[in-house]
């Protein structure tokens, strides 16, 4: 049957099918330079030359490191096209109570409530100390303590979005986070918007920054007027937020280099055409995002290929859903089961949807993904908005040897080691024989020193 849509079909068994799937890959990386004619606009008017993205996160982030505050503020009225007075930057505590107070009651019911899922999740796996002893000389322990303070990153072009603040803060908070700096940027639907804020104080957020963009993570980073540096950056953003994360890397711990929200469902004959398209584009309406539908039923792509047409031709957003269903979207035609596992496996999505008769027999097998999403009722958007798990999550493929954000990446570890005479009497022997083999003979040393009675050191 003929595409209703123009969104890519993609036979397995065509020669061409891995080299398609190769270039989605790479357009949705880091790598792939989607920018938007806005944004390509926008450049050229800061910066007098049309830069890379690269090029333009390596020019802000050592302006701001260099001049500080005021970097910060020439690139947000560049770039943001929003003149900021220093005292405007941080949002006032008077602020942040007033849109409390004005925010709608059954709003303000939903953030506590997901709050309190995201928490009880967050807190369920932290990671706890933990003690060994080997013998009676020898006792090491593994210490768990939360970093001082966090920066997070909350997008605010488009749309205003408390999730990302949900899923970003309240880890940092199950983590013990002592200090969490938010930035956003100063639009409608960031630093501006009431109910954004009204959910920063409903969560104990005290400071939050008008500031967006790669000037937000550098001033995170390096520190500014108003803004003492932080120890990590962690949330979503557009591709100049990822690679400023990444430039300041190093520096600052981050939690990944975030490209394009993604999702990979997998169909068998027992999905729901009208399901499968709803949840395709709900990726795809972030713009850019990629929607890859993978099943063995042909029939299922066609059924699936008319919801999609009808789905798109009434929802508010559905030009944006089509036009990036139509750029990053692809519906796959694999040979049989095993060819499915093997193809998603290799893509690695952020977001994985097993929609089949027997999700749990198949999700065994996928190994790599940053959320999997199992059964018919559970759409991506349960772990979007509600569930628990951080809806951060690693793109672009990275779901190979990354995790998504959790309350465990707020933490760091430190080895604490314990020995008495006879435990080191124990191990010298081992040290001996490996400070030798690397020459290092004061480390030998330092162990002989404290076993005088056998300075030599026997074998």
């Amino acid at each position: 049957m003929a595409s209703i849509t123009n969104i890519g079909r993609i036979d397995c068994a065509g020669e061409d099918a891995q080299g398609a799937i190769r270039e989605l890959r790479r357009q949705l990386s880091p790598r792939g330079d989607v920018v938007s004619p806005q944004g390509r606009e926008r450049t050229i008017a800061a910066f007098g030359e049309p830069l890379t993205p690269e090029q333009v996160v390596g020019r802000i982030c050592a302006d701001v490191r260099a001049r500080g505050l005021d970097a910060v503020l020439d690139y947000t009225a560049k770039l943001d096209r929003v003149t900021l007075d220093p005292s405007q930057v941080r949002v006032s505590p008077e602020e942040l109570a007033e849109a409390h107070a004005k925010a709608d009651p059954a709003y303000l019911r939903t953030i506590r409530r997901v709050r309190d899922n995201i928490l009880a999740f967050q807190s369920g796996i932290l990671h706890r100390d933990a003690t060994f002893r080997r013998g009676k000389g020898c006792e090491l322990r593994l210490r768990y303590r939360p970093l001082r303070r966090a920066g997070v990153c909350v997008p605010g072009g488009a749309a205003a979005y408390p999730s990302s603040l949900l899923m970003t803060v309240v880890p940092a908070q199950a983590a013990g986070v002592e200090q969490v700096a938010v930035v956003v940027p100063p639009t409608p639907f960031g630093g501006f918007n009431t109910d954004l804020l009204a959910a920063c104080h409903a969560l104990g957020v005290t400071e939050v920054h008008r500031v967006g963009g790669a000037q937000a993570v550098a001033a995170l980073a390096y520190g500014v007027q108003g803004v003492e540096p932080v120890d990590k950056i962690v949330g979503p953003g557009n591709l100049f937020v990822a690679l400023a994360k990444r430039h300041v890397y190093g520096e600052v711990d981050i939690d990944s280099i975030a490209g394009p929200s993604e999702v990979v469902l997998i169909a068998d004959w027992t999905a729901e055409p009208r399901f499968i398209a709803a949840d395709l584009i709900s990726q795809a309406e972030h713009s850019p995002g990629a929607s890859i539908l993978i099943t063995w039923e042909p029939d299922l792509i066609d059924r699936v290929d008319e919801a999609l047409a009808e789905q798109l031709a009434r929802l508010s957003r559905g030009d944006l859903a089509r036009d990036s269903l139509e750029r990053f979207g692809a519906l796959i035609l694999v040979k049989d089961e095993d060819e499915a596992v093997a193809l998603t496996n290799q893509i690695a999505p952020e977001h994985l949807h097993v929609s089949t008769s027997d999700p749990d027999r198949l999700a065994a097998r996928l190994t790599n993904a940053g959320a999997i999403f199992l059964g018919h009722e559970t759409p991506v958007a349960v772990g979007d908005y509600a569930a628990g798990p951080s809806h951060v999550l690693p793109t672009g493929g990275t779901a190979r040897w990354a995790s998504g954000l959790s309350a465990n990446d707020f933490l760091k570890r430190t080895s604490l080691i314990w020995v008495d005479r006879d435990g080191l009497d124990a191990l010298a022997p081992d040290i001996r024989m490996l400070a030798d083999k690397e020459g290092l003979t004061a480390h030998r040393y330092s162990v002989d020193v404290r076993l005088e009675d056998d300075p030599e050191g026997g074998d």
